[in-house]
């Protein structure tokens, strides 16, 4: 039954609409309806086991690659890399269906926001049931403290406030009413006399009927969008499958060419095989999974140091990519809690009552708000509705303590607040018999008033000056109410609001407003150093909205907002075009969250959503990473996202992008050097018969530099600290090649360079005839990999520079596979393994010598990348 239209009809249209009546259906009626529309509860959608969606897993084409090296790897009998590999891709795929299982979980916190009880109207009695019996036509009585358990168009209100900040991201209560609404097309946020199945009352009372339940609810439709809305794959996984793809299409190239180019060179048919099959073992960097591993299992840890939790760790990887941040309002750029800004005096323009220049009048608008509220104490903290709170604690702070003050004047009558007059009064005894303190909207308050306060004197006051003041207030997002007193002899029998409530004295103007969080400002502005858009989408009131963002440096006074119903007169392809135009966006549903998300994603952007609310969870399960709250966020928002700042800190995503580029740095460090090494390898295999020389290396050599020289180098640069000015620099565009900024050429040249002096030591040992030159090949080619990782532990910067003892680990990692090479020369037992003798001291220097020219030539090549001589912004 749709819902949509429901604040379109009067109340008794409604009830007869649903066949009902305010004495609520019959149980009959009721199990016939239950029977019809289901229970009032998420249904759960099919699940796969976890068996199954462990074994998508192995789809992944990189996988696939990987699990081919471990058959290859116990063909040529080397049971160790088998068991390696096969333990790596096991652990990668258990990570990855561990992410696919969390939309279970954010529909199953979805299902426990749900009221678990209700207080119902069955047979003209009140009874208590299960709000998953709910069905429509069903009458709900509603009290302060109460979550509403559907979606019910409400009938009668007393003064009814509901929280519903979760839902639409609008941070006060939001004062409900039971009159008809005539605009059709309205987000929820504005169809007043619906309350919203999952919001909180926060004050006052209702009764409503039933117009939707379960999927049909707002909360409903999120939860289907949930169920539907598919994540994005992160840039990482994109580059690593395109990465596998040609990877794996090269090295069958060249094994085909070395094999053949073998054959006519009459080697054996066997060692040639043999020799093939190691070369490609050797250039599948089966250490890349683990590496990533690794490195984002590191920067997840370092995050939760800064109090964010990573619940997905490429998640890490992918902060890195972010080229946009969508942000709700609410509770993540601003606390969420309102609070006094301003006071406005007839005469004055304070940001304290306290302040020294405050005068008397200042100290009358401090008492009414003081005295005027009906905060209450609750197990020692007041308690009460959010903008009488801030102005109770205003008071407060400025000396007006509301306990104190009642001691001496204590309530003696209350006019409540109504939606009609929009004005709340309280009569208190004074010195010459009755005040009223009252207080409401400026508009409604001000036409009553006939004088004001000044120096603690009536005197005469212009209030078309105070209301134009008020309005610049609003247009710049506060919430203005406006304070009067009228002294009275008596107490007036009978109490009537309009008699009390004229001939006023003006006290003052409060303008409040929920605060944006200190620490944002700069954290805005670091994103927008790092090159990262920030953008605000919420369902707040758009004055409130672009106020807020220009104060924290997101929108400028030049940006423009849109607004939800301006959206929707947009087509998909004119949203596309103009969507990079837009900073704010005001008065949004959750598929409109969800519908700008995925147009930044079509004009080629990688988006990060940050928020708090239920509203939030299907645009933060869509975005290339969601970020929730973990104080404020509810528990939707938690289970939809990658992220989780456990201090609702804005900053922290900072923090993280950081340390999202940190770590893909040292990914393409990783891949740099293990490629780089592995070319080498290559080009002395492929380049040894044209020399006229003999197969250079074994296939035992071929796996044993592969494990050594990609094993502890290769996991050491995932402890290698962040480049300076990373966050100087833009965001790596998403569908950048992982070769990108000169890679693919370094890979090249540094193959080439390697081979070259592997192949010139060969040569010189062979010239000399003796009879360990496959030794001296097999040293130089290590070792000037060593060499290597060392070399390029910095993209530009010089190693002499960052200095050796920078990254410990890989120091570490360097000596120790240094003398485990220099064990399989000179142990015994060792060389009968892998067919090596001992080398003596001339021999064993020149090789090390020769190795070292690896790190000088690339220290030559990072001098003229750091020039702008090679590798321009671009090349690829």
């Amino acid at each position: 039954m749709a819902q949509d239209a429901w604040h379109t009809f009067e109340a008794d249209q409604v009830v007869q609409r649903l066949q009902t009546s305010a004495q609520g259906l019959s149980t009959k009626a009721a199990r016939q309806r239950l029977a019809e529309y289901g229970p009032n509860r998420m249904p759960e959608k099919q699940k796969r086991s976890a068996i199954m969606v462990l074994l998508t897993q192995f789809s992944d084409f990189m996988i696939v690659v990987l699990l081919l090296a471990a058959v290859v790897s116990g063909l040529v009998g080397e049971p160790q890399d088998t068991v390696a590999i096969l333990v790596i891709v096991l652990l990668n795929a258990i990570i990855g269906a561990v992410q696919e299982l969390r939309a279970e979980h954010a529909v199953a916190a979805l299902r426990q926001m749900s009221a678990p009880d209700a207080h119902v109207k069955r047979d003209g009695q009140s009874v208590t049931l299960a709000a998953a019996e709910l069905v429509p036509g069903d009458v709900v009585v509603l009290q302060a403290g109460d979550i509403v358990p559907a979606d019910l168009r409400l009938l009668q209100v007393e003064q009814m406030l509901t929280d519903e900040s979760a839902l639409t991201g609008e941070s006060t209560p939001v004062n409900k009413m039971a009159n008809v609404i005539a605009e059709t097309d309205l987000p929820p946020g504005d169809r007043l006399n619906i309350g919203f199945k999952g919001s909180l009352v926060t004050r006052g009372s209702g009764i409503g009927v039933v117009v939707a339940t379960g999927l049909n609810t707002e909360i409903g439709r999120i939860a289907e969008l949930l169920q539907t809305e598919a994540g994005v794959r992160t840039p990482l996984q994109q580059r690593l499958t395109r990465f596998g793809r040609y990877l794996s299409l090269a090295v069958l190239a060249i094994c085909i060419v070395v094999f053949t180019a073998g054959l006519l060179q009459d080697q054996p048919l066997i060692l040639m095989f043999l020799t093939a099959v190691s070369l490609a073992v050797a250039a599948i960097p089966e250490a890349l999974p683990a590496v990533i591993t690794i490195s984002l299992a590191l920067g997840a840890r370092k995050l939760a140091n800064h109090k964010a939790l990573v619940r997905n760790l490429p998640a890490v990887e992918t902060l890195g990519s972010v080229t946009y941040i969508c942000t709700d309002k609410t509770g993540t750029l601003t606390l969420n809690r309102m609070h006094v800004e301003l006071y406005v005096l007839s005469d004055a323009k304070l940001s304290s009552l306290a302040a020294p220049d405050a005068d008397m009048s200042a100290a009358e608008l401090g008492q009414a708000m003081a005295l005027n509220n009906d905060i209450a104490d609750k197990d020692g903290e007041p308690a009460g509705e959010a903008t009488e709170l801030a102005l109770y604690e205003a008071a407060l702070m400025a000396g007006y303590d509301k306990a104190f003050l009642q001691q001496a004047q204590p309530r003696l009558a209350v006019v409540p607040f109504d939606s009609r007059r929009k004005r709340m009064t309280t009569l208190h005894p004074s010195a010459d018999g009755v005040v009223a303190y009252v207080k409401g909207a400026p508009e409604n308050l001000l036409p009553r008033c006939r004088c004001s306060l000044h120096q603690g004197r009536s005197t005469t006051f212009d209030p078309g000056a105070i209301l134009t003041e008020a309005s610049h207030l609003a247009e710049e997002g506060y919430r203005v109410l406006a304070f009067a007193k009228r002294g009275l002899p008596a107490l007036p029998e009978p109490l009537e609001a309009d008699p009390i409530e004229q001939e006023l004295t003006f006290l003052g103007l409060v303008a409040l407003i929920d605060p944006p969080r200190p620490e944002v400002p700069q954290a805005v502005a670091d994103c927008l150093t790092a090159g990262i858009t920030p953008v605000m989408i919420t369902g707040d009131h758009p004055g409130t909205a672009m106020a807020i963002a220009r104060r924290l440096g997101i929108a400028t006074q030049d940006d423009t907002l849109l607004s939800g119903d301006a959206l929707a007169t947009l087509s998909d392809e004119e949203f596309e075009r103009s969507v990079e135009h837009f900073r704010v966006y005001a008065r949004v549903t959750p598929k409109q969250k969800l519908r700008i998300v995925r147009a930044l994603q079509q004009a080629g952007e990688f988006v990060a959503m940050t928020g708090d609310g239920v509203n939030d969870a299907p645009a933060l399960k869509r975005a290339g990473i969601g970020v929730a709250m973990g104080q404020k966020g509810t528990d939707v928002a938690r289970e939809a996202s990658d992220m989780i700042l456990l201090d609702d800190d804005f900053a922290t995503i900072v923090r993280a992008v950081r340390a999202g580029r940190s770590i893909f740095d040292n990914i393409r460090k990783f891949i740099k050097d293990t490629m780089s090494s592995n070319s080498g390898e290559i080009w002395t295999l492929f380049l040894a018969p044209f020399l006229g020389l003999p197969i250079p290396l074994l296939p035992i050599h071929i796996l044993w530099i592969n494990l050594v020289t990609d094993g502890l180098p290769g996991l050491a640069f995932s402890a290698e600290p962040a480049e300076r000015g990373i966050m100087s620099r833009p965001p790596r565009p998403p569908q950048e090649n992982i070769f990108a900024h000169g890679m693919w050429q370094h890979i090249l040249w540094v193959g080439l360079f390697i081979a070259g002096i592997s192949l010139a030591a060969m040569a010189w040992a062979m010239a000399r005839g003796v009879s360990y030159w496959q030794t001296v090949v097999f040293t130089v080619l290590t070792v000037s990999q060593l060499f290597h990782s060392l070399a390029v532990r910095s993209e530009t910067e010089s190693l002499f520079r960052i200095g050796l003892f920078s990254n410990l680990p890989m120091l570490g990692a360097v000596t120790v596979t240094l003398f485990m090479q220099l064990a399989v020369i000179y142990v015994p037992a060792l060389n009968a393994v892998f067919y090596t003798q001992p080398l003596p001291l001339f021999d064993l220097t020149v090789c090390l010598l020769l190795s070292s020219l690896v790190l000088f030539v690339v220290e030559i090549e990072k001098w003229l990348v750091r020039r702008g001589l090679i590798y321009q912004a671009g090349s690829s």
